[in-house]
């Protein structure tokens, strides 16, 4: 340990004077004016002066008072983040490296291990919309609760995150609410980058398997290009969003007193979001956008998990368990022994469709609801 660890280790208690005075093998007597020193002029009395000008010097009491900060209030916190708050909320005076170098010589802070091998870092997407990357994570956002996972969809170009929540599994439901979101607000955009995870490479499965290629169909039906990472080292650009995010949002929660996922959800998407796009999104190389609006076409329909079924004799379609009684239509006198689609929409509702358009929708427990207006279909 150099100097200036032993006498921090000093100053935040874990070490006496006298031990510190042994590990630097000087007398109680030159630690006494190494301390006297170090109070008089801060980390200064470290530093060889005769280099030139050197960093303004931070007082003792403020040094302290980041030590207890460190170990009280914020110990889960990333330097980074750490750094932002004492700084933006307690007003101290001090740059990041600074911070980092005290947390780290008074043992409050790790340090990083060496880099591993080369790799060449794959250029950002010059515009906004040409690719945005899907991911989940599994963490324990609020301790006291079981993990849940945390859905996000962001932008290549600039790191924005345009989609955030949490959902008890990922799967093709979360993945058809993000795509919905993300289509609705911003427009068609040309290419998905996601993980092989089974919603987004199916197997052979069983015919009502909700994964059996609807994220797929999906973005065919909008012309969105889907590309598939074949290992977690190629999704180097969401792993560290991750990584981020890991390190800031389960600390804010606690900070905040956020009790539920529900709660938390809202704190997501009206707090954090924000202010991550607010820190983190950088400037993209090109002007303009890739984001294409769409046509008008029923988002809804094509964003639904979809099922094909012939009606029984007496108009009633058969899913699952449930039974699903078609109502009488002006266009049509019955639609017995008639191909239609069943539609799982992302409320948890279901629709049913003929020839394009939707004929009956219902609750999930099969029973009718009102048509609401509108509709052309999906393909």
């Amino acid at each position: 340990m150099t100097r200036q660890e032993v006498v921090m280790k000093a100053v935040t208690g874990r070490l006496t004077w006298l031990q510190a005075a042994d590990i630097l093998g000087i007398t109680p007597r030159q630690m006494r004016r190494v301390h006297a020193g170090f109070r008089r002029i801060g980390v200064k009395a470290f530093v060889d002066n005769r280099g030139g000008a050197r960093r303004r010097r931070v007082s003792l009491p403020v040094l302290e008072e980041l030590c207890r900060l460190r170990r009280e209030k914020y110990p889960d916190f990333s330097v980074r983040h750490f750094h932002e708050h004492v700084t933006e909320r307690h007003g101290l005076k001090l740059s990041y490296t600074h911070c980092k170098r005290v947390l780290q010589d008074a043992g409050l802070a790790e340090k990083g291990s060496r880099r591993g091998q080369y790799r060449r870092r794959r250029e950002r997407r010059p515009m906004v919309g040409m690719m945005l990357h899907l991911d989940a994570s599994t963490h324990a956002w609020l301790p006291e609760l079981p993990m849940e996972d945390l859905v996000v969809m962001l932008d290549d170009a600039d790191g924005r995150i345009l989609h955030a929540a949490f959902v008890e599994q990922e799967g093709t439901m979360s993945t058809l609410a993000a795509l919905s979101e993300v289509l609705r607000c911003h427009g068609r955009f040309c290419e998905l980058y996601t993980d092989r995870g089974s919603h987004f490479t199916p197997a052979v499965k069983a015919r009502d398997s909700v994964e059996d290629g609807q994220v797929q169909r999906v973005l065919r039906t909008l012309g969105i290009r889907q590309i598939l990472a074949r290992s977690p080292e190629a999704r180097g650009r969401s792993e560290r969003a991750f990584g981020t995010i890991q390190g800031r949002l389960p600390q804010e929660l606690r900070l905040n007193d956020i009790p539920t996922y529900a709660d938390a959800s809202i704190y997501l998407r009206e707090r954090f979001v924000p202010d991550f796009n607010r820190r983190f999104t950088v400037t993209p190389r090109e002007r303009g956008s890739a984001f294409v609006k769409l046509a008008t076409r029923d988002l809804e329909l094509v964003l639904s998990v979809q099922h094909e079924r012939i009606v029984r004799i007496d108009n009633v379609v058969v899913f699952g368990k449930l039974l699903l009684q078609l109502p009488p239509s002006r266009t049509r006198g019955h639609f017995a022994r008639c191909p239609v689609l069943v539609h799982g929409f992302t409320d948890g509702t279901l629709g049913v469709t003929y020839q394009g358009r939707l004929v009956g929708r219902f609750d999930g427990n099969g029973e009718l609801l009102p048509l609401r207006s509108s509709t052309t279909a999906a393909a």
